[in-house]
């Protein structure tokens, strides 16, 4: 029933402003549509990202978005982190740490938290 159907990810932010300079900023996501400030449409390939005013922002402690970025995960990597963004490195079976990509199972994943602590992630696949 669904499966012919587009999905959007929807991200939860206490402070829509600090979103907006993160997202568009650090990610260089492209806004497309504001809902009465309290909800920002974001461009992301062929989807969009909602990110929205709620507070219970930052409660999620699993992966909420997920880009792939073929083999350009470690210039991916390289361009946030000189923008400031701070990786996570989890302990998981079968991945090793190789600087801030995990690597292992033919994939490569890095994760990374928004200022509320929402979990993305970049994968190689």
């Amino acid at each position: 029933m669904l499966a012919n159907s587009n999905a959007t990810a929807n991200l939860a932010v206490k402070d829509l402003a600090r979103a907006k300079a993160f997202y568009e900023g650090t990610l260089g996501l492209k806004q497309v549509d504001d809902m009465g400030g309290e909800l920002i449409v974001y461009k992301s390939g062929d989807t969009v990202i909602n990110v929205y005013r709620s507070q219970f922002a930052g409660t999620n402690k699993a992966t909420a978005v997920t880009w792939t970025v073929g083999d350009q995960i470690e210039a991916v990597v390289k361009s946030l982190k000189s923008k400031g963004v701070a990786f996570e490195h989890y302990e998981m079976p079968g991945l090793t740490i190789e600087g801030d990509v995990h690597v292992g199972a033919g994939m490569k994943i890095a994760w990374f938290k928004d200022p509320d602590g929402n979990i993305l992630n970049l994968v190689n696949r």
